[in-house]
């Protein structure tokens, strides 16, 4: 099966710590950054707000790398299974997970 791209290109991707389990964060995909990740053994996404490609940990060392690439069952998500060197949110937390979102009262 081939995934399915959306209209720009891309697919998300979640990223789940392999040990854990616990979801890190979400980001997009587009050919180049699977096939650097594949490649690379390590996480590339796909920046929509910078429109360019990106190595995860690049600047700040936090790499990830990828144990195990999983689809769903639409092929239109990805899963990566990853042994994060560090935080994965760029505000320093594990997870970019961190804040509960509270009922309006």
């Amino acid at each position: 099966m081939e995934l399915k791209y959306d209209e720009r290109g891309l697919v998300p991707a979640i990223v789940q710590d392999i040990t854990t389990g616990e979801i890190l964060m979400v980001a997009y995909m587009d050919k180049e950054a699977l096939r650097r990740t594949i490649e690379s053994g390590q996480a590339w996404f796909y920046s929509r707000s910078r429109q360019e490609l990106w190595h995860k940990g690049a600047t700040s060392g936090n790499v990830m790398d990828v144990r195990e690439i999983w689809r769903d069952c639409d092929d239109d998500t990805l899963l990566l299974k990853v042994d994060p060197a560090g935080p994965a949110c760029h505000t320093g937390q594990r997870s970019c997970f961190f804040r509960r979102l509270e009922a309006e009262k």
